[in-house]
């Protein structure tokens, strides 16, 4: 095997993971005039990437305020539809929550937005970027210590390189190796359910509204889509996905129309099905000596409310602030700076979706009128909407910069 060495000059950032937070992360540093390499598992292919899959990305509009500041909605907002209202409910029980743009003075909440593609914009966003190397297909196969940084070693298949880098970051997914690596221990919970992700046809016009419906078996959502059908999300339980994703059109129809209700009419045509499952997997720590954590590698998160992407995104732009902040991209202070920036963000999401999903769909008659009182209040009262409504657009805690335009 042949050996080369990639000189990285100071300040040079090493991101294992190409994403759609790696990427990102890769770009708000160029555009900070900041060196990176870019490590990517694929080959980039002319529009998208495995990663990019068939999910429907509900974008926080803190999100959407990001990208834009990145200069990647511009390849993206066309395919994408708003979310003006937000409907939340549960199956049975009485009292539901609502939101609307217009009570909050934005002109929309957040957008959705097929993960393709916003993986195809994050790639031509990419193609412009003129301080940083991308690496793909590529391999990270070891790290080592060294007094100011890491050394990486990276199988590019026709041989190895080693770089150094004075700041790694692990962007590299839910079973993250460079978390791994680095000794970072993180807390696993198996929900023992798969989401079904499809689209469907509604009889009344889902228009600019989004649905959460609650029932025993988990969470469903719609979510309107730029061309007029819905996005379903479906969570079963993990042993039945593959049967439920291999029923027949009317079939699976029909069950997504007794999870889901009538809210919308008759849903018919059913989309091709994709299963995801589901767990929860929380890294202890942000960061180590000279290297830090972001998306799925930082915490991998229930679906519900859709905040995975939007809180890597977050990790991402603190991050990139924060380096651009420094003289000493890998410098300790700016690394407790991440975590401690990070912390309250994180953990109300993480403490959200968790709290949300086993008080939701817990099957116990004595909850009901609990949940529904909570609703109730969430629908009533204009300090706790606007509270909620805040914090899932994507500003809670002390929000990167890049997406504050609004609320400066």
């Amino acid at each position: 095997m042949s050996f080369a060495q990639i000189p990285v000059s100071d300040g040079g950032v090493l991101i294992v993971g190409g994403g759609l937070v790696g990427a990102s992360l890769a770009i708000a540093l160029d555009a900070a005039g900041i060196d990176a390499i870019l490590v990517e598992a694929a080959a980039p292919r002319v529009d998208t990437l495995p990663s990019h899959d068939e999910r429907n990305l509900a974008l926080a509009r803190a999100t959407v305020n990001g990208l834009t500041r990145l200069g990647v909605w511009a390849h993206a907002r066309d395919a994408a539809a708003p979310i003006r209202r937000i409907h939340v409910s549960r199956a049975g029980e009485f009292g539901a929550a609502r939101l609307d743009a217009r009570e909050e003075g934005v002109d929309a909440l957040g957008w959705t937005l097929p993960a393709r593609a916003l993986g195809a914009a994050l790639l031509r966003r990419l193609d412009a970027c003129t301080r940083l190397r991308r690496l793909a297909p590529a391999r990270l196969i070891g790290i080592e210590p060294r007094a100011d940084g890491w050394q990486a070693r990276i199988d590019i298949g026709a041989g190895e390189l080693r770089v150094d880098t004075p700041l790694l970051v692990g962007a590299d997914g839910t079973d993250s190796q460079v978390r791994g690596w680095l000794g970072i221990e993180a807390d696993v919970h198996d929900y023992r359910q798969s989401l079904i992700v499809a689209t469907v046809a509604s009889e009344r016009p889902i228009e600019d509204r989004a649905f959460e419906r609650f029932d025993d078996g988990g969470p469903v959502a719609l979510l309107p889509l730029a061309q007029g059908r819905c996005g379903l999300v479906l969570s079963v339980p993990a042993d039945e996905a593959a049967a439920v994703a291999a029923l027949d059109d009317a079939a699976f129809a029909a069950l997504a129309q007794r999870r889901f209700g009538w809210r919308l009419g008759r849903l018919s045509r059913p989309g091709r099905r994709h299963v995801y499952p589901i767990r929860r997997v929380v890294a202890r720590r942000l960061t180590a000596p000279y290297a830090a954590l972001v998306g799925n590698a930082a915490q991998t998160i229930h679906p519900i409310g859709a905040q995975g992407f939007n809180l890597g995104l977050r990790d991402a732009l603190t991050l990139a602030e924060l380096i651009a902040a420094s003289a000493a991209t890998g410098d300790a202070v700016r690394l407790h700076d991440y975590a401690a920036r990070r912390a309250p963000d994180r953990e109300g999401t993480l403490a959200m979706s968790h709290g949300l999903i086993r008080l939701a769909c817990l099957a116990q008659p004595a909850l009901a009128p609990l949940r529904s009182l909570a609703l109730l209040a969430w629908d009533r009262l204009p300090p706790l909407r606007h509270a909620l409504a805040r914090r899932g657009m994507g500003f809670r805690g002390r929000p990167p910069r890049a997406v504050l335009e609004d609320w400066t």
